[in-house]
């Protein structure tokens, strides 16, 4: 048990309690939850603000990365790649071709699952409160597909773990798709910042992918892991 796997457990709770306390707003205050969500702007601190504030604190910390935090973030920084000696970059190019396609095929198949929610939402059968605890229920699967089971990652990306994965920092833009369908400052902060992540972790991938794959940058290798996130996974 590492240190930062001890670290993803204790996050895991904590999204587990987010969760919790989310849905407890929703079956004893849901008409709060949606005037949250229809108010232009600030009217009072609360619980679901709160929830917000660190929903996007979060997303900011992953804008500047820590040594606090994962391997698989960390990765796109210059100071963690570790050159592999004369590695091919023939090889480089087919990794990256063979990923960005497996990506783009995820993202469709994302687009698809949440435009049947987006439907849904807009033919009035569920509201904005259940928009906001489905990315609740989606802040809570990211760190379970991270320590448990990835989809994504078994059925489609093929990585074996996610310090090697292509897309691991999409998971906000994931979480927070269901809020692109609200007009409201709360849920377009989340969703456009959301975005903002993902673009930068984009831009750096397309400009230096050799840290992106163990066969190019040897901190990426299972010998020099130290987050070994895959222990329950085994």
């Amino acid at each position: 048990m590492t240190k930062k796997l001890k670290f993803y457990i204790f996050k895991l709770f904590t999204r587990v309690f987010a969760l919790a306390v989310m849905t407890a707003l929703y079956i004893r205050r849901k008409d709060e939850m949606t005037e949250f969500l229809t108010t232009p702007i600030f009217n009072t601190i609360n619980a679901l603000e709160i929830i917000w504030a660190g929903f996007m604190v979060i997303m900011i910390s992953h804008l500047f990365p820590t040594e606090m935090r994962s391997m698989a973030l960390l990765k796109s920084k210059k100071e963690k790649f570790v050159p592999v000696e004369n590695y091919s970059e023939f090889e480089l190019l087919k990794y990256v071709h063979d990923q960005n396609r497996k990506a783009w095929q995820v993202m469709l198949v994302w687009l698809i699952f949440n435009g049947i929610w987006a439907l849904v939402y807009l033919l009035g059968f569920i509201g904005e409160a259940e928009l906001l605890l489905l990315s609740g229920i989606y802040f809570l699967c990211d760190y379970i597909c991270i320590l448990f089971y990835c989809p994504f990652r078994s059925k489609i990306m093929k990585n074996k773990c996610c310090v090697n994965c292509r897309i691991y920092d999409w998971g906000h833009f994931m979480m927070f798709t269901p809020m692109l369908f609200i007009k409201n400052f709360f849920s377009w902060s989340l969703f456009f910042t959301s975005v903002i992540v993902l673009i930068r972790w984009e831009l750096v991938y397309a400009k230096h992918p050799e840290r992106f794959w163990e066969g190019s940058n040897r901190i990426l290798q299972c010998a020099n892991c130290k987050d070994k996130t895959c222990r329950f996974k085994k």
